[in-house]
């Protein structure tokens, strides 16, 4: 603990946040059990928005604007990627699903290169190719090719990126709780938008977006409310970080998440990651905290 209280405050907030994110994977686990994967993503989203507008409420929001198209690719790709990330929870294990989605910084690194014309050193470069790697180790693609797990978990990585992206122009033009409301809004409005037609479609392996809504009860409302609680509170304890100390640092922390990840799926039965496995996520951290320090 004395340790700990030694700390530097960015660091000290960060992994706070990122067993406080792994809490929130866990909640969002057990809720799965009752309900599908797009339910979970539209109580996780209703929080933010009942949240966030309250803030709005209280402080009104000033901002240029003028990128409404923008504003909406932040907000589906925040939502299509939260989508196959809660998917994935209910399917495979915690530390794994946790893993998949902190291959967003590499694919950040690629897209802020692509489209916003950022320099990647070879040490970057170097990341990039490492966290590929890991990627491999941890699908251990078979002569099939790749998993639908697989597939959506690299997607859940993939999409966010994308979001991440678009929210360093985005900064340009709006205030910070609407880019971060765009995504709770689509996430919120699209869940109902495809519950409704959800009845009309009959595709068994689109399953992590087509469902029918199940009203929780008993201790569903439980996890329910505690996972909008702890994904909230993870988000506020990142952005503390964030304006505590360098992003390279906190980032690089913020892996962490994956470990507490793993312990905390263990309680809920996961198994131990096989040495593949293990070795793949040591790569996927090593790029990560590489792109983070290059940065």
């Amino acid at each position: 603990m004395k340790h700990f209280n030694n700390l530097n405050k960015g660091v000290k907030y960060m992994l706070i946040a990122s067993f406080t994110f792994a809490i929130m994977g866990a909640f969002a686990k057990l809720a799965s059990e009752h309900m599908s994967s797009l339910e979970v993503v539209f109580f996780r989203n209703i929080a933010g928005v009942i949240l966030i507008g309250l803030a709005v409420l209280k402080k009104p929001m000033q901002h240029v604007g003028g990128k409404p198209f923008l504003l909406f690719f932040r907000g589906f790709m925040g939502f299509v990627a939260l989508l196959a990330f809660f998917y994935n929870i209910a399917h495979i294990s915690l530390g794994d699903a946790m893993t998949y989605s902190k291959t967003s910084p590499i694919f950040t690194a690629i897209f802020a290169w692509l489209f916003l014309h950022e320099k990647l050193s070879l040490k970057a470069w170097m990341a990039v190719f490492i966290g590929f790697v890991g990627i491999v180790f941890i699908t251990q693609p078979s002569g099939f090719g790749f998993s639908k797990y697989d597939l959506l978990g690299i997607f859940s990585g993939v999409g966010a990126a994308l979001a991440y992206t678009s929210v360093r122009e985005l900064k340009q033009f709006y205030d910070t709780r609407a880019i971060v409301l765009s995504f709770m809004l689509t996430g919120t409005l699209g869940p109902l938008l495809l519950f409704f037609i959800s009845p009309y479609i009959d595709a068994p392996e689109l399953d992590f977006m087509f469902a029918s809504f199940v009203m929780p009860e008993g201790i569903v409302w439980v996890y329910v409310i505690a996972m909008g609680l702890f994904a909230t509170l993870s988000q506020v304890l990142m952005t503390k970080a964030y304006g505590e100390t360098k992003a390279g640092i906190v980032g690089a922390v913020s892996y962490t998440n994956i470990l507490f990840s793993i312990l905390v799926g263990l309680f809920l039965g996961d198994a131990l990651p096989s040495l593949t496995t293990t070795f793949g996520i040591v790569l996927i951290v090593s790029a990560g905290v590489m792109v983070a320090r290059a940065k």
